[in-house]
């Protein structure tokens, strides 16, 4: 037989073809599993909601800063006349210990506190979802102030009896934007390791870190922080998508610490009579807008629908060219229809209002936040995204954007996608005073007035 005949090398080639073929399609059906990108859902969140009994009316919190015997009178007047215009209502509370006269800032009392708020947000959490504490795969915390040993995730390890392998990362020290940066560290280890859940847990002590001194740029911290904490479950197992409530879509970090005005905007300090306090610079609502504008230049393409992006182009040539004054700032509302500002205080929501160019009800749940439970540090943006909820407005397909300020100076933003129908008849932190909200113009809810 001639096995030269060109019939059988032309069926050799074709089945060396379909071999190497076959081995492709091999190849290219296991990288995409292997390498294809993972969504981030968000499961469920639990924000703490302190009892009645924890709540500083403003009359209080007033009256108990001066007999605490530790202020002089041009101290207590300016903290009073802070606190009268800090967007504060009476619903906003502190631990136990700070209503101690005088306060109590031990070790212990800040661990008790960690305790109350992280205990509770978390077994709310497995409680409502039935989640065993084994299953979870990686664990984050965050709070600035308070660095305990062990860590604050060594103490949910130990609270809840998770597995010995479990990762875990304590964080200190990144100010209140921390949260999202939690989110962006388990984002990024949920890449890695598959069919696996995250934890992240983000709160402030308050009981250690009042301030005793004159500085006044160390009396403002005192009386805009408050009580509070937030848990939040990620997960990217398919199999968790339909119960999810949000999908994890943008996170996009700014850090702007290599210049001296920015990264002196929040410190920790020292001050000449050696009590230690957190420095609020005159310069932090302009830092924060500068911050964010790098921010929103890195997210805006992503999000922006092309019409707004042109819009921005044109006018940016057209400043340059001395044509026109300012450049055009994109119409965001076209992009989300959510947005959740850092409660840090009135001037940062009323700066991001005007800067975004929003309206009243866009900052809605950031005021609202800001008036109820005052400013709660990283866990604040989670309060706000239960205000929204509690009121109904989250629908299925809406989109909202995040915005967190923190030391360094940091702006850290994230866009999620609501991907289920959320009720608003669920329970949540604000379900037994949510008829009382918004507040009014004057900064009141109609529990004051």
């Amino acid at each position: 037989m001639d096995t030269s005949s060109p019939f059988i090398n032309l069926s050799q080639t074709f089945m060396s073809f379909f071999h190497v073929a076959s081995a492709c399609v091999v190849i290219a059906v296991f990288s995409y599993h292997i390498f294809r990108p993972r969504c981030i859902y968000l499961i469920d969140f639990s924000c703490y909601q302190p009892p009645d009994f924890l709540r500083a009316t403003v009359s209080n919190f007033i009256e108990h800063l001066t007999i605490s015997g530790v202020f002089d009178k041009e101290s207590l007047d300016l903290q009073q006349k802070i606190l009268e215009r800090s967007g504060i209502g009476d619903g906003a509370s502190v631990p136990v210990t700070v209503h101690e006269v005088p306060p109590n800032s031990s070790l212990s009392a800040a661990r008790d506190e960690t305790h109350d708020i992280l205990f509770a947000v978390v077994e709310d959490l497995f409680l409502k979802h039935k989640i065993d504490p084994k299953s979870i795969d990686i664990l984050v915390s965050n709070c600035s102030l308070f660095c305990p040993s062990p860590s604050i995730t060594s103490i949910i390890i130990n609270r809840f009896g998770m597995r010995s392998d479990i990762k875990s990362f304590s964080l200190s020290g990144m100010g209140c934007s921390a949260g999202l940066l939690s989110i962006n560290l388990v984002k990024d280890l949920l890449k890695i390791h598959g069919d696996s859940v995250g934890l992240v847990l983000s709160m402030e002590a308050v009981s250690p870190n009042g301030y005793r001194g004159k500085c006044k740029s160390m009396l403002i911290a005192n009386t805009i922080f408050r009580m509070g904490g937030a848990a939040i479950l990620l997960s990217n197992r398919e199999q968790d998508k339909h119960k999810a409530k949000y999908k994890l879509q943008h996170l996009t970090r700014t850090h702007v610490g290599s210049d001296n005005e920015s990264y002196e905007s929040v410190m920790q300090q020292i001050d000449e009579e050696g009590n230690v306090g957190v420095a609020l610079s005159k310069q932090l609502v302009k830092v924060a807008s500068k911050a964010l504008k790098i921010n929103v230049v890195e997210l805006g393409p992503r999000v922006l629908p092309y019409s707004e992006q042109l819009k921005y182009i044109v006018s940016f040539i057209k400043r340059k060219w001395g044509m026109q004054k300012e450049v055009y700032t994109p119409n965001f509302k076209k992009a989300f229809e959510h947005f959740c500002i850092h409660a840090g205080g009135r001037a940062i929501i009323d700066g991001v209002e005007k800067h975004l160019k929003l309206d009243k009800e866009d900052v809605e749940a950031s005021r609202s936040t800001l008036h109820r439970y005052g400013n709660t540090s990283s866990s604040s943006l989670w309060y706000e995204l239960q205000y929204l909820e509690a009121k109904g407005r989250m629908k299925k397909g809406d989109r909202v954007w995040q915005i967190g300020f923190g030391s360094g100076f940091k702006a850290n933003t994230a866009v999620w996608k609501c991907i289920s129908e959320i009720g608003s008849k669920d329970r949540n932190a604000w379900s037994d005073r949510i008829h009382l909200y918004p507040v009014s113009g004057d900064g009141s809810s109609a529990l004051e007035t």
